[in-house]
């Protein structure tokens, strides 16, 4: 594809999906995975609590497989969390159930983009961990022409599978954006400046979040603890960076 497709020039980039983030990979030097309302504000919150996260792509029987390779508990989807597997996808469900060194985080979207990767470093990114984000990030040289850093929005899946563009992904990739632009990246490709603008645009993040399709559907299922998680903007200094096949907090 044309060097237009992967931003080229530009220090900051910004995508949507695993297929963006495969195709804009080969030119990004440190990619920030952003999927607020499940995998990375999963990712923070247990990284914070020292616990190593190893993504994984698939929801079946072979994430049980994997996780006893790697000697680690295997997170299940929120309604599957019980008092003998009691770490889930749910950032609430997370903070209360006992400590893990290691655990296993299966998520379709979300490990999917950190797997598509190759070489680049890769970040969970999320509203509650942008500027420290954005901080991190910028001080390691990352973010210009030459050291391109993406941020991609996960997104959500519709019933066919197909990408669905999710508002909480976008304000929360337009948070890291528009704090690595606070701390010196002003080479944004116009996607991630338009990203940025959404995010700098909206007064009230988290009940915004809160309000739109996917918050909805967490909060009438009963998971509303998560949205407030996962809206706790910057709340967490913790950068999770993905070494060795683990998300850990790195200083």
């Amino acid at each position: 594809m044309g060097d237009w497709f992967v931003q080229a020039n530009h220090g900051v980039r910004f995508e949507w999906g695993p297929v963006g983030a495969e195709i804009l990979a080969q030119d990004t030097a440190c990619l920030v995975v952003v999927d607020v309302l499940s995998f990375t504000t999963s990712v923070t919150v247990a990284v914070e609590a020292g616990t190593q996260v190893f993504p994984y792509r698939w929801r079946d029987e072979t994430a049980e497989t994997f996780a006893d390779k790697v000697g680690a508990q295997l997170a299940v989807g929120r309604s599957m969390a019980s008092e003998t597997s009691p770490w889930s996808l749910s950032p609430a469900a997370l903070r209360r159930a006992p400590f893990a060194s290691r655990l296993v985080l299966p998520s379709p979207n979300g490990s999917t983009i950190a797997a598509v990767a190759g070489e680049a470093m890769v970040i969970a990114g999320a509203l509650r961990n942008a500027t420290a984000v954005g901080r991190w990030v910028a001080g390691r040289g990352y973010g210009t022409a030459e050291q391109p850093v993406l941020v991609v929005a996960s997104g959500e899946r519709w019933p066919d599978g197909s990408l669905r563009p999710a508002l909480e992904d976008l304000l929360g990739a337009g948070s890291v954006i528009a704090a690595l632009r606070r701390f010196g990246r002003s080479n944004l490709s116009p996607e991630a400046a338009i990203a940025a603008a959404v995010f700098d645009g909206v007064t009230d993040a988290g009940a915004t979040v809160a309000a739109c399709a996917s918050g909805q559907e967490l909060i009438n299922s009963g998971y509303a603890d998560d949205v407030a998680i996962a809206t706790e903007q910057d709340a967490c200094d913790v950068v999770p960076v993905l070494v060795d096949g683990a998300f850990v907090a790195t200083d």
